[in-house]
């Protein structure tokens, strides 16, 4: 299991019609604010602030239509090649084997290097370029030069 101790963030957060929408800066705009989402923006800013992965190459809920699903992120190396993928659940959902086997089959499309699973609480990392996949114990770092 990965530790993540996440800083405190300024979401944009507004309210529609008694709805409450945050303001996603990778996609650039205001999306529904529902627990997933509250996780997937934590996410998205720890990448983007404390690992320092490029906003520009990160993809968020990412067409996959070959199996008529989406991918809540996929972050590219910059020959545009998925590097990691990743699937956000709300905080109530337990991370399990099945939410793993959904991120496997994202990953037999798109061949990335690593997969994170998280709810906010508890986040699950895996190394794919080891034969089997290895747990990771923390993020991996953005390389300087990835190679895919």
């Amino acid at each position: 299991m990965i530790a993540l101790e996440f800083p405190l963030f300024r979401l944009r957060v507004i309210t529609r019609n008694r709805r409450q929408y945050v303001f996603d800066r990778v996609r650039r705009r205001y999306v529904a604010l529902t627990p997933e989402e509250w996780v997937r923006q934590l996410l998205l800013h720890y990448f983007i602030e404390v690992m320092q992965y490029p906003s520009t190459l990160i993809a968020v809920e990412k067409s996959l239509p070959q199996i008529h699903r989406r991918a809540d992120i996929v972050v590219y190396t910059p020959s545009l090649e998925p590097w990691m993928i990743v699937e956000c659940k709300a905080p109530e959902v337990p991370l399990s084997e099945s939410v793993l086997m959904q991120l496997v089959g994202y990953n037999f499309l798109l061949k990335a290097n690593y997969l994170v699973i998280s709810n906010g609480h508890s986040t699950w990392g895996y190394n794919c370029q080891t034969v089997p996949p290895s747990l990771l114990t923390q993020l991996p770092a953005w390389p300087s030069k990835p190679n895919g």
